[in-house]
Order: C-alpha cells, then structure tokens, then sequence
C-alpha cells in the first residue's frame, strides 16, 4: 500500500514501476531538490516526507544507490529531530550497511558523516570522532572542497569536546581556509568554534574577534537561531576577559534565543553563564536565582548546587563543548 504521505507520481496513483525509467529518474531528482530546498528552510516534515518518497521510488526502479542516497539524507533530517536521543538503532545499523557495502562515495561520505553527527549529538565524542575521519578520507576521494570543509569542522567539534584545543583550531583554520570568502551561516559556526577555542588557549582578543565576527554574519544572513552559539561564546569570553557587564548582555540574549528555538543543551549553557556573569557583577541574589533555574530545570537531586556555584568558579573547570 503506497503511504499517505507521499505525494508527485505516487500520490497521483501511478505505479512506480509502469513509468518509463526516464521519467522516473527525473522524479527521484525532483524530489532530492525538493528536499533539499526543504531542509534549507528548516521545514524538516517536509524534507522528511520528500526523502521517503525518493527511497520510494528508487527502490521501485530497483536502484539501490539511489535509494541509500535517499535514506542517507532522510537520516540527515532524522537527526536534528532527534537530537539527543540519537536515530534508532536500526537506522545506525542500516548507515554502517550503507558504509561497509561501498557502492557510492558519496552515499559512503553522508552514511559516516550521518553516523558522526548522531555521535555528536549523544556525546559520544570518541566513537564520532572515528566516524568523521572516515567521511574526512570519503570527501578527499570525492574531491568536494565543500564536504572537506564540513569534515574538517566535525573533527574540529569532536576534538574540542575531548580538550584537545590545539588540534581543534588546526581543524578549524583548515575548514575556514577551504570555505569560499562570502558569507554563509556554516562559516559564521565554524569562526565562533575556532574563537572559543582561542579564547581557552588565552588568545582572547584573537577569539573575541572571529566571534564577534560570527554574530555580525549571522545577523546579515537572518540565521536567528544560529546566534544562540556566539552569543554564548561571547558571555564566556568576556568572562575571561573580566567584562562582566558586557557578559551579562550576551548571555540574556543567549537564554532568550535558546528558549525561543526549544535547545535544552543551549539553555542549560546560558543559565549557567549567565548565573556566573551575573554574580561577579555583584547580583548575588539574582544569580542564585539563575542558578536556581537551573538546578531545578536540569539537576533536580542537587539542591545545594546554587550555594556551590556561588562559592566555586566552575567555568575554570568546564569544557562547554563537551
């Protein structure tokens, strides 16, 4: 039974398979660039849906690439909806398939790209990592400087995350060099990733600088919840740097936006270093408020957690990209 979901030649109740190939291939290729235009605009039920179809009517065509490069890219969307909970495990299991059979570059770079991102998201820093170097190796067959750029930005996030700041700037400056010179929001995330890990190195003023960067390009772009990221960058860095006031501002926009785009991971963040600024402006009492907040939102068995933010700088002792 054709899904309910479906729509183009399905829904119109045409067998796949009674289709000339021709037209059914012109199909599959509408459908990955309605997809695609889907999940630019983050209409993820959209992309989701139009991707299931193109598996559809690839598998009807018995086309067995091209229904990895569908599923491949339906995971792509799965991912940022599932986000913390991570794909099911059947759909892990059907990417390392996709992997290990090696029919097509591409659908080997996106199946181990795919895998890396949904390790990124469970914070499985180690697994990731080992995943994202093969999609590194996958793009350099390619030849895509685009997907080069992205492997090397997702080696960057996991290395970060292990503390490794060095090697995590060299992935960076590496992706950033390989980008093209106008703007683009994955720039904007790659310069506000390279700046907080300057900032950890104590260049502050080098990391402040591309982070300020970030945000401006973001604005430009209209990437509203994107901002969320450099603004808490930012109240990190003017921590550092002992301008509280300025921190506090950040880190309010942050929370704001956080909350705004339903990011717990985001909100806990910017609770937390907004609590912080806040205190060494002197607000105590507000920033055990904030802390509060957060001690009640995200670690309901810690209730003296306030009283030891409050009295231990913590910040010194968190990584927060890990």
């Amino acid at each position: 039974m054709q899904s309910p979901r479906t729509s183009g030649i399905l829904a119109r109740g045409i067998p796949t398979a009674m289709l000339p190939a021709e037209q059914i291939d012109r199909e599959f290729e509408r459908l990955l660039d309605e997809g695609r235009r889907h999940l630019a605009a983050e209409r993820l039920d959209e992309a989701l849906r139009t991707y299931e179809e193109a598996e559809v009517v690839a598998q009807a065509r018995g086309d067995a690439r091209g229904a990895e490069l569908a599923f491949v890219n339906r995971c792509a969307v799965l991912i940022p909806m599932t986000r913390a909970q991570g794909l099911p495990s059947e759909m892990m299991n059907r990417l390392r398939e996709v992997l290990m059979a090696g029919r097509d570059d591409v659908n080997c770079f996106l199946a181990a790209y795919n895998i890396a991102r949904t390790f990124e998201f469970v914070k499985e820093h180690r697994k990731g990592l080992f995943y994202a170097r093969i999609a590194l190796d996958r793009s350099r067959v390619i030849g895509s400087i685009d997907w080069l750029a992205s492997s090397h930005n997702q080696i960057g996030n996991f290395l970060l995350a292990e503390s490794h700041f060095e090697d995590a700037c060299g992935e960076y400056e590496e992706a950033l060099r390989l980008l093209p010179a106008e703007a683009s929001r994955r720039k904007a995330l790659i310069l506000t990733n390279l700046g907080y890990g300057l900032v950890v190195l104590e260049r502050p003023q080098q990391g402040l600088r591309l982070i300020y960067q970030s945000l401006r390009m973001l604005r430009r772009l209209g990437a509203r919840r994107e901002q969320v990221i450099p603004h808490l960058d930012l109240c990190f860095a003017l921590l550092e740097v002992g301008r509280f006031r300025h921190a506090v501002r950040h880190g309010t926009q942050a929370l704001a936006l956080a909350e705004e785009a339903g990011e717990p991971d985001s909100i806990k963040q910017a609770l937390f270093l907004l609590g912080e600024a806040t205190h060494q402006t002197g607000g105590a009492q507000e920033a055990r408020e904030i802390f509060q907040r957060l001690q009640e939102r995200y670690f309901p068995e810690a209730s003296h957690l306030a009283d030891v933010l409050l009295t231990v700088d913590m910040r010194k002792l968190i990584n927060l990209k890990a």
